[in-house]
């Protein structure tokens, strides 16, 4: 997938997929690494001949590449370049278009598992939207249409996308779609999309006037894995709603259905969430069911989730899914219901295995599983936000010299190095009411970042201060890139 996600528009790179449709395995990194930084042709033909030795490949064998981007306008020039690429080794391309980086994903798992027990769908978009819409429909047969949900586009490619969804849906789920300009230069993620809200905290300045107070609305990313959810109560303040209140909601609602189907003694239902997901939904979530914590990155919490019968993820920046294990999927089958609330929890079960992309986070398959959920319980965005109330939270970035000499362990929760200055955090945070924070370094950037939270923002911020001026004292961060609250 050729698509730089909730990056500005001038960036661009890859997304791998692995042959089930998941994302590639972290073991293949490092082969993926010493590729790209091949210095020469004949540096990259010799590294590619000893990953060939080493990995055992049998090039005899016929291989197939399928492909997508977004709508970036460096896409197509490196797309040009896979397609050489692919044209090199003797392998077969199949370009699935400008799409969605979870629709790519969809599509191989559906060519891999064509013609199996495990069939994912039909392998085409088409495919993808009749799958998601009639599960839906379904899903909501018996409930009240929705008001129309406004849904900033990012002026990425989930627009097209949500077009496209939108005639699939009709009249079941009307959508307004706004910040669709994907052939504006510069546009991409400009104060808007997904990433937009999560760190602002506030609407779009695009959606001003757009959105009445009462009504929901939703962020996607630029290539439509994120999502975002907010609302604007009576007095037309800002109200988001993250990845944890996602989970809260979809966690809930799952734990409910396997309760009411009388299969709880048969699936277990669990959460993963990581350091950053905020302490009161860790809270709400661990009085109801297990919950994990893993490191950053979606690659750990998907890999935790498939431990569980159901698991649930979704990092606080939107992206997540729900995976079903396979056996779970196989007695959702065979399972027979012996009452009629039995029989009607257990199909929702199944529709909900069909709605939900589970290759991925996918911003429109998370986005109807919201409304389902949403519909069921006959939720607006104020009782959805009213589940539980977010702790006061800050994140500061802290530029440093070294960012190596920042090591973590309990999934990345605690600092080992530098020696000492864990204690000091430690210290910092028993001197706040419902203190917490952590320091990990950024995987791509001279940075660490330090997350806070309090039980008053006042003091969530000045915890989150008073851990980053530690941080930078420790690192002998240059007095230059000094943020200004630290002095």
């Amino acid at each position: 997938m050729v698509t730089a996600s909730h990056n500005p528009e001038q960036d661009n790179g890859v997304k791998l997929v692995d042959p089930r449709g998941e994302m590639l395995d972290t073991s293949w990194e490092a082969h993926a690494t010493v590729l790209s930084n091949a210095q020469t042709t004949d540096d990259f033909i010799q590294e590619l001949q000893k990953f060939v030795q080493n990995a055992k490949i049998d090039l005899s064998k016929p291989s197939r590449v399928v492909y997508a981007r977004d709508t970036r306008p460096s896409g197509p020039s490196l797309v040009a370049a896979l397609e050489d690429g692919i044209r090199a080794v003797g392998a077969e391309g199949r370009n699935a278009g400008v799409t969605t980086t979870p629709i790519l994903h969809y599509l191989v798992r559906a060519i891999n598992t064509k013609g199996t027990k495990d069939s994912y769908g039909d392998d085409s978009e088409e495919g993808y939207f009749t799958k998601l819409t009639e599960a839906y429909r379904k899903l909501v047969a018996t409930r009240q249409t929705p008001l129309p949900l406004l849904i900033d586009c990012a002026n990425g490619v989930g627009a097209p996308i949500a077009a496209r969804l939108a005639e699939y849906l009709g009249d079941s789920f009307p959508l307004v779609l706004e910040n669709t300009a994907i052939d504006t230069p510069g546009a991409l993620n400009n104060s808007c999309g997904a990433d937009y809200v999560k760190t602002s905290q506030k609407l779009p300045p695009s959606l001003a006037g757009r959105l009445q107070p009462g009504q929901r609305a939703c962020s996607v990313d630029g290539d439509a894995d994120r999502l975002m959810y907010f609302y604007l109560d009576e007095r037309s303040q800002f109200h988001m709603l993250d990845g944890d209140k996602i989970t809260t909601l979809v966690a809930s609602f799952i734990v409910e259905l396997v309760k009411t189907s009388g299969l709880d003694s048969q699936i277990k239902v669990g959460v993963v969430q990581t350091a950053y997901a905020n302490g009161a939904s860790t809270k709400y979530l661990s009085e109801r069911l297990p919950v994990k914590c893993v490191s950053t990155g979606v690659k750990h919490l998907h890999h935790a989730a498939e431990n569980y019968n159901i698991g649930v993820y979704f990092e606080a920046n939107g992206h997540g899914t729900v995976l079903f294990s396979p056996t779970t999927q196989e007695l959702l089958q065979t399972y027979e219901p012996s009452t009629p609330a039995q029989s009607t929890a257990l199909e929702h079960l199944q529709n909900l295995n069909q709605l939900i992309n589970q290759t991925v986070g996918d911003a429109f398959s998370d986005m109807l599983l919201v409304e389902v959920v949403l519909a069921h319980k006959r939720f607006s965005g104020v009782e959805w936000d009213s589940l539980y109330v977010d702790l006061p939270n800050r994140l500061v970035k802290v530029v440093v010299a070294d960012r190596n000499q920042f090591k973590t362990e309990n999934a990345e929760r605690q600092l080992v190095s530098p020696l000492g200055l864990q204690q000091k955090i430690n210290d910092l945070v028993r001197r706040f009411d419902g203190g917490r924070s952590f320091v990990r370094p950024s995987g791509t950037e001279d940075v660490v970042r330090v997350y806070a939270e309090a039980s008053i923002k006042a003091q969530a911020d000045e915890l989150a201060f008073r851990v980053a001026g530690v941080v930078y004292d420790e690192s002998g961060g240059n007095p230059a890139t000094r943020p200004k609250e630290f002095i």
